[in-house]
């Protein structure tokens, strides 16, 4: 078993505005999934990216635009979002207020393209 508290996990700075808590990846073990938390400052979010794997992303508190393919959305705190693999999304944080978000994607890494500037992430590998 591989159990921690969350105050025991640092935070990272993914990109301004953006800090995120990894809970679930390859690193700690899984298998199947990542699971990771953010916080968004106002303005800020996921730029436009994709993944080859299934996403739901559920947001905790606080307002986002939300695009996955040609859809935008206003959620706010107690929406959950499924992401179709391969489909193009993110999210922008709408508010003046902090958003948090939760994250979690059907593998153990996290591997996504970005669209502007094009680019390939991937974290928390082994």
């Amino acid at each position: 078993m591989h159990a921690r508290r969350d105050d025991a996990i640092d935070r990272e700075m993914w990109r301004d505005g953006v800090e995120t808590r990894m809970y679930a990846s390859a690193p700690t073990g899984a298998r199947q999934l990542t699971v990771f938390e953010q916080w968004c400052a106002s303005g800020n979010g996921a730029p436009l990216h994709v993944h080859a794997v299934e996403e739901v992303l559920r947001i905790i508190e606080g307002e986002a635009e939300v695009i996955v393919g040609d859809a935008r959305q206003l959620c706010s705190g107690g929406t959950t979002i499924v992401i179709p693999a391969g489909i193009v999304h993110g999210f922008t944080n709408t508010s003046s207020a902090t958003l948090r978000v939760l994250a979690i994607l059907a593998a153990p890494i996290f591997e996504a393209r970005y669209l502007m500037p094009e680019r390939d992430v991937r974290r928390w590998t082994p």
